[in-house]
């Protein structure tokens, strides 16, 4: 039996692929674009509030990138550079998981705004993707939210 696709789903998943250079794929069974976590690209999912303030830090240092919001979760994901191992000790993630931040690893996906997701509100861009392929390192977004998640603590 043959999954037939909705041809917009089809075409923004192109765009993804051919324009953006984001090596998008479509999943038959939910009706997700797919991004694959690993050798190029790299992913930290966080609440939005922490994510605006991160986006703007980046945005200051010239390294802003891809980002995903996820408005009924309150969360945005940060598309970066790959993730290296030696990016995230247990020291570091441990401090993220106490901001409610959370690196994507190696073989995990990341879905990708759909037609429908953005009609719907479901998922949209904050700062889409550009055909330049800039993104910013994975650890430069580390770093942005732990100095701002320190921040915050020092003035509790």
């Amino acid at each position: 039996m043959t999954t037939l696709l909705d041809p917009t789903l089809e075409i923004r998943c192109m765009q993804y692929r051919h324009e953006l250079h984001l090596p998008a794929s479509i999943d038959p069974t939910s009706r997700h674009i797919l991004l694959h976590i690993g050798a190029h690209y790299g992913a930290i999912t966080m609440p939005a509030e922490l994510g605006e303030r991160v986006r703007q830090r980046l945005e200051q240092a010239a390294i802003g990138g891809p980002v995903v919001a996820h408005p009924r979760a309150k969360r945005w994901t940060f598309l970066t550079g790959p993730y290296r191992p030696d990016a995230l000790t247990a020291a570091v993630s441990a401090e993220l998981f106490r901001m409610y931040a959370t690196v994507a690893c190696t073989g995990s996906q990341v879905v990708l705004p759909s037609p429908d997701d953005e009609h719907t509100g479901y998922r949209t861009w904050i700062r889409p993707p550009e055909p330049a392929n800039t993104r910013p390192p994975l650890t430069a977004v580390i770093e942005a939210t732990r100095a701002i998640g320190a921040r915050e603590s020092r003035a509790r």
